[in-house]
């Protein structure tokens, strides 16, 4: 599987913080920090926003590295992402944002 598909499906090819810190685009992240920390309500800055994928090495944005609950579930199970769990269908830490992305569900069996 594509490594730049996060544990949930997502693609972080189309992340901007992916995208911010690939290009060293100081605009781009000034506006993901912006928008995010809106969000979040949470005082996100740009110096936040670097991330080069949530299943390769490397930096990760603060969210992705220590707050992701899909991440932290599928690092502990050991899976490569969550199509690999036998709970996908019913599982509740995932299923939020496979609702709201039919891609990431798309990524996830194709």
């Amino acid at each position: 599987m594509n490594k730049l598909i996060a544990y949930c499906g997502l693609d972080c090819a189309r992340c901007d913080a992916y995208l911010a810190t690939m290009n060293d685009d100081w605009e781009l992240r000034k506006k993901t920090a912006k928008l995010w920390g809106e969000l979040n309500n949470a005082p996100i800055l740009p110096e936040h926003i670097n991330c080069q994928g949530c299943r390769v090495e490397g930096v990760k944005t603060v969210f992705c590295e220590n707050m992701c609950g899909v991440r932290q579930c599928a690092l502990k199970k050991g899976v490569t992402t969550c199509a690999d769990c036998q709970n996908l269908d019913k599982c509740s830490t995932v299923g939020a944002i496979l609702a709201n992305d039919l891609s990431a569900l798309k990524n996830l069996k194709g």
